[in-house]
């Protein structure tokens, strides 16, 4: 078969091409610096106005020709006439692929001389390849531009000159002259003297030093620097200014050093881009470690200061990338943009634009407040220190106060109380225990607003004191607020005085210098009919007077929001750098913000750092172990054990255990689930249920939750380190390989046991090692995995030593017992000792994160401020190979499934994913499409796509509409151009209608919407969106709240709340247009819906953003098709080897493993309240499924009801440690019932519940 090669694409946002209206010119000079063009412009004046006369001069951006048809134009009209072109680019090839490859092309043809140049000094032979000039020429070019400044940028030109003019004996050109790489630097004084800085210096104030690009100081474009000085002078602040060449440039980073040991800043803000270590290897350290402070990064941005104020967006793809998401990976706290870039003038001899760093002022005093505070807060002893810890609350129940995934809240308050207390912080009166914490609480107002006349309130804001905080807010935040809400005294939590104006009740209670309190409901449980349908609801001012009394009246100096997650950072506004009308902003203010956070949850710890400023102190996930069998699974499974062992021996014995055995299944719905047929071959059946029962006991499932401040010990331990070294970490060789695989491996054991038919016979080896870990039956697969399980847990908890033979799994053991076991032992103390690090106004080592199970033990130990990826990455080529892989698996389930090849997909994209995989999920949409990221092979940046022929894919390409979260919008702009660019690119190709979906659809619809009056370009664009989200600057999917509400009625009521929130298009320009109607249309013609899980860590019933995503998802598409979809969920925590399942089979599998398990029940009752919480929290979103997905069968809701509560011993314990869990548990299912998803086995259910629940 003749195979056609791929077809490139490139990558655009949607931006209309480019003319920077320059005529032809001798020489022409491409940069990415705008300081270096500057510099440039104002040399050649200098020139001339010496009676020079240079061959013309032409100064471009690249920037500018980021679109393949703006560099089509300056080529033709600039470069093709060009006798000397320069490019200096920074990032290599891979960064400016197209630009490059036309420029050389073109000077090939014109015989013009070429430079293509690195814009740091780092050599980069892959450039080096493009010129024509000799390396000699080249590297003079290149020094000149290194070394830069007014006198090498003239000897730049007067070289440029002379290369022009052969290099006559007369040219007056000289070398490039090294400058001074770092200094101090004072406005209106040259080269200061650390005496001169300090002259401006007041007495006993802080030093904030700032540090920035020398180029800055070399092109004079130093208003925001000037700007920032001013700032923090004004805040009580004594700026320490220093311009560095490069934070990585030995010479700078010493210099700096230097100063710092001299001076002692408490606080650094810096405004140099990218990262002194690089993501995912050993941190390297910064010239920043000496000072032990905190390090603000400030940005400088290449955007304009109109784009900025008037979008949602924040920074460029670009700016994410340089200012915000590397600086991350040196621990740096991202504050705000505080320059924009502007025209300064028109260089007409150049005809260039030459552009400075125009300062937003409200921007620089907000950031030199939040220096100020963070000075404020190592200058003050402990004793003295002010601390709130804020415990979030959603839903707005009492039996769901301290909401922390994965965490035990309450007791992890206490353990940091204790910290605290030890480290001389002012305490009284600490709660005992995590239930006294919630007590407490409870005591006073929560959200329940119903029920505050009933609450002590010991804590209130006057309305006098909350006006006069609220006026100080940007009169649009006011206005927002008032419009939505009404006047302070309309709110909830507002009280009438009687001989004053009245105040605030506010959720929080004082024990001395340390303020507990619960974080207030974002409003929707106010209004909800009203709210529903709104995805940017601003606070209410119940909210608001929350944070101005811990800013006014209780005096805070820092606040922790304790645990994933809060809705602070969630609140209406800008991706990220934020302006003073965004409400987390308008909320916080400038308070210094810490906040522990899950590890494996990268994505929205990181929307916390971006959006408010937060120190993440990254927590361990919870204990993890297998589920095991319980109850009536053990029973099968002996039966099924029974079965085999009489087979050909005794028939009469097996047609009695047939009928015992498929009864129990019945009996439990187990036949339902398994897929087991009422005519199947009693053989299949039984094969079936063998491999399902053994897959169900070796599921990973959590045990208990996570104490912040303590570390599993015994069998929490062991389970653990098990879990971890399941799977294999980096290259899966020697150390880093899986302990099960390097056990077979040691004993001859021919097969993975993380990829095998748990079902078949086993025929191979039975060595004596794993013969004595357990006297039951040996025959399958899966009683092989399970020894080999058992003999794992011997080794690690040290009941078994590792045969001297074992080569393979004594280098797993070696370093289990030597790095792994001592770091997750160490997560504890160091999650403590983070959190007082922080408090103390001290710099908190940056970290990786990810999932520890999914081969990441790189994020351990914990206690660490984590950082996520390079955007730029995204997705990698690991990604890359497991959404392959899964692709092919996905397509060929469903034309298993329903006989024909699937032809359009919904699939759901969150950012929290992306970050922790490298963009798993995008890559399979790419896949599916048959399109191929392609990567820069030095730097690993994604540079574009291919489009695979049909030949390769050897399957039609399927149509993928995306809905992605709110977060994925703000942290990867990029891959939505990606994506969209994909989209666009399949959609033009000229490919039958059954192989290309969708190109035909989007010529269909182009049509149609030009039949209607539409023009061509409009139509196309509207045509081919297949990205879609939600509102710019709202996050979320609409149906938390309608649920928990009790807001909707029917099928059509959760659709409408779907596509009403996530009804906005993204791609080719438009930033979150609203087009609904478009989502309707793309959601009426999907077949299947999509949704990937890529850890064990955590499951689809541990959280509400799979119902509202994936169950949302499903709603809007049965609503819209009029059938139901199929919905895969698939398993993607093994990268080797994805699993394709269905989402009922999923919710199936998780109900028997998890939900009813025993052993996962008595590892959250050992948490009280907390542990009631998370079971309550379950059957809320098993409901909330039934309710979007149509995924839920009668017999899971009978074993929940069973397990939690017609078991007295659990139902005990749910009324004992948190009765308003037992109440929730109840109505939910009542409320099950009574729509109609549940009808239970037996009619006395409901008594017992009516009981319970009303």
């Amino acid at each position: 078969m003749h195979l056609l090669a791929a077809q490139p694409g490139a990558v655009t946002d949607g931006e209309e091409a480019v003319d920077l209206g320059q005529s032809a010119g001798d020489m022409v000079y491409v940069s990415a610096a705008d300081t270096e063009l500057a510099l440039l412009a104002d040399a050649r004046d200098a020139l001339a106005a010496e009676g020079r006369t240079l061959p013309s001069l032409r100064l471009a951006n690249l920037m500018q020709l980021g679109h393949n048809m703006s560099v089509d134009l300056y080529v033709e009209s600039v470069i093709a006439e060009a006798k000397l072109v320069v490019v200096r680019i920074l990032g290599g090839a891979g960064y400016w692929p197209y630009g490059i490859e036309q420029i050389a092309e073109t000077c090939r043809r014109s015989g013009a001389m070429l430079a293509v140049l690195p814009g740091d000094d780092q050599p980069d032979p892959d450039l080096s390849g493009y010129a024509t000039l000799p390396a000699e020429a080249q590297h003079r070019l290149w020094q000149y531009g290194v070394h830069g400044g007014p006198v090498n940028s003239r000897n730049l030109l007067l070289y440029m000159s002379a290369l022009l003019g052969g290099l006559d004996a007369d040219s007056d050109w000289r070398e490039p002259a090294p400058l001074v790489r770092a200094g101090l630097y004072w406005p209106g004084i040259d080269t200061p003297t650390l005496d001169d800085v300090r002259a401006h210096w007041k007495p006993d104030q802080p030093t904030a030093a700032l540090t920035f690009y020398r180029a800055l100081v070399q092109a004079g474009n130093l208003h925001a620097v000037d700007g920032m000085i001013d700032a923090l002078t004004q805040a009580g602040l004594n700026p320490l200014p220093i311009f560095t060449q490069s934070l990585k440039d030995p010479v700078s980073a010493e210099t700096v050093v230097e100063l710092f040991a001299d001076t002692s800043p408490a606080v650094i803000l810096n405004a140099t881009g990218f990262a002194v270590s690089a993501p995912g290897r050993d941190r390297t350290p910064t010239p920043f470690d000496g000072a032990d402070c905190p390090v603000l990064q400030i940005v400088f941005s290449g955007g304009n200061v109109e784009g900025w104020r008037d979008g949602t967006r924040g920074l460029s793809a670009r700016d994410i990338a340089m200012n915000v998401a590397l600086p991350e990976v040196d621990g740096r706290i991202f504050t705000r943009a505080v320059s924009f870039k502007d025209r300064a003038r028109r260089d007409d001899a150049t005809q260039s634009d030459i552009v400075t760093y125009t300062p937003v002022p409200d921007r620089l005093a907000f950031t030199a407040k939040l220096a100020a505070n963070w000075a404020r807060l190592r200058n003050t002893p402990a004793c003295d220190r002010r601390v709130g810890l804020i415990l979030a609350n959603y839903p707005n129940k009492d039996a769901r106060l301290g909401n922390g995934v994965g965490l035990d809240t309450p007791a992890g308050t206490v353990k940091v109380l204790q910290a605290l207390a030890e480290a001389g912080y002012r305490i009284d009166n600490m709660p005992a225990d995590g239930t006294e914490v919630i007590r407490r609480l409870k005591a006073g107002p929560t959200n329940d607003f119903k029920a505050l006349a009933g609450r002590e309130i010991s804590e209130s804001l006057s309305l006098a004191d909350y006006q006069i905080w609220f006026g100080s807010l940007p009169e649009t935040v006011q206005n927002d607020v008032r419009d939505r809400w009404g006047a302070p005294e309309e709110d909830p939590f507002y009280l009438a005085g009687e001989l004053d104006c009245g105040r605030f009740a506010i959720s929080a209670y004082r024990i001395g210098n340390v303020a507990i309190g619960l974080q207030p409901a974002r409003g929707y449980n106010i209004d909800p009919v009203q709210s529903y349908h709104d995805p940017a609801l601003v606070p209410p001012h119940g909210y608001l007077a929350f944070y101005a009394w811990l800013q006014i009246s209780f005096g805070a100096h820092a606040v922790c929001h304790m645990g994933k997650h809060g809705n602070l950072e969630w609140l209406p506004g800008k991706a990220l750098a934020l302006s003073e009308d965004c409400f987390p902003e308008a909320a916080l203010g400038a308070m210094p913000n810490i906040y522990p956070f899950i590890v494996n949850d990268p994505g929205e710890g990181t929307q916390a750092k971006r959006r408010a400023a937060a120190v993440i102190i990254d927590h361990l996930t919870p204990p993890l172990t297998r589920a095991e069998s319980y109850g009536p699974l053990k029973d099968l499974e002996q039966l099924v054990d029974e079965y085999y062992e009489a087979a050909g021996v005794d028939p009469r014995r097996i047609r009695v255990l047939t009928e015992d055995i498929l009864s129990l299944c019945r009996a439990t719905g187990l036949d339902e689930d398994i897929g087991i047929g009422v005519n199947e071959n009693s053989d299949d059946a039984l094969a079936k249920l063998d491999g399902y029962l053994c897959e169900l006991k070796e599921l990973q499932i959590r045990d208990g939750l996570h104490v912040f401040g303590e570390s599993p010990t015994g069998r929490l331990l062991e389970d653990l380190l098990v879990a971890l070294v399941r799977v294999p970490r980096g290259d899966g060789k020697g150390r880093d390989a899986s302990l099960h695989r390097a056990l077979c491996a040691d004993m001859d054991l021919d097969f993975d046991p993380l990829d095998c038919d748990m079902a078949m016979a086993w025929e191979g080896p039975r060595p004596n090692a794993l013969a004595v870990v357990d006297d039951g039956p040996w025959r399958s697969y899966g009683d092989t995995v399970e020894r080999l399980e058992m003999l794992a847990s011997a080794l690690v908890s040290g009941a078994q030593q590792p045969d001297d033979s074992w080569s393979a799994s004594k280098a797993v053991m070696a370093w289990l017992t030597d790095t792994l076991a001592a770091n997750v032992e160490a997560s504890g103390p160091a999650e403590l000792a983070g959190i007082l690090t922080a408090l103390d106004g001290r710099f908190v080592a940056p970290g990786p994160s990810g999932a520890p199970t999914r081969g990441r033990p790189d994020v351990l130990p914990t206690g660490r401020n984590f950082y996520s990826v390079d955007t730029r990455t995204v997705p990698t080529p690991a990604a890359w190979k497991l959404g392959w892989h899964s692709a092919g698996l996905l397509v060929e389930r469903y034309r298993q499934d329903h006989g024909e090849w699937p032809s359009a997909m919904a699939l759901s994209a969150w950012g929290t994913s992306n970050m922790r995989t490298g963009g798993d999920d995008i890559a399979q949409a790419l896949a599916l499409m048959g399109v191929r990221p392609t990567w820069d092979s030095a730097s690993r940046r994604v540079t574009g796509f291919e489009v695979l022929p049909l030949d390769i894919l050897d399957r039609p390409r399927v149509d993928v509409t995306l809905r992605i979260s709110g977060f994925f919008r703000d942290a990867f702009p990029a891959l939505i151009d990606l994506v969209d660019s994909a989209t666009r690119a399949v959609a033009k190709l000229d490919e039958p209608a059954d192989m290309n979906p969708l190109a035909a659809k989007v010529a269909r619809d182009a049509q149609d919407m030009m039949d209607a009056g539409m023009n061509e370009a409009e139509a196309h664009q509207r045509a081919g969106f297949r990205v879609f989200g939600s509102k710019p600057g709202a996050y979320g999917a609409g149906l938390q709240a309608l649920i928990d509400e009790k807001g909707w009625d029917s099928d059509a009521d959760l659709a409408q709340a779907y596509v009403t929130w996530g009804g906005y298009a993204y791609g080719a320009g438009a930033e979150g247009a609203a087009e609904q109607d478009l989502f309707k249309s793309r959601l009426g013609a999907v077949q299947a819906v999509v949704q990937n899980q890529d850890n064990r860590e955590h499951d689809l019933l541990d959280s509400d953003d799979y119902y509202q995503f994936e169950g949302g998802l499903t709603a809007a598409v049965r609503v819209q098709s009029g059938a139901q979809p199929s919905v895969y969920h698939n398993d993607h925590s093994r990268p080797e080897r994805p699993v394709v399942r269905a989402l009922d089979d999923e919710i199936a599998r998780i109900v028997r493993a998890r939900v009813v398990n025993p052993k996962w029940i008595e590892g959250v009752m050992r948490h009280g309240y907390k542990g009631a919480f998370e079971m309550a929290a379950t059957v809320d979103y098993l409901f909330a499924f039934a309710a979007t997905a149509k995924c839920v069968k009668d017999h899971h809701f009978d074993m929940v009801y069973e397990a939690y509560l017609e078991d007295d011993h659990v139902r005990d314990f749910l009324e004992r440690e948190n009765p308003d869990a037992l109440h929730d548990i109840a109505a939910r299912l009542l409320e099950a019932q009574d729509r109609g998803l549940w009808q239970p086995r037996r009619n006395t259910t409901r008594d017992m519940l009516e009981q319970l629940g009303r």
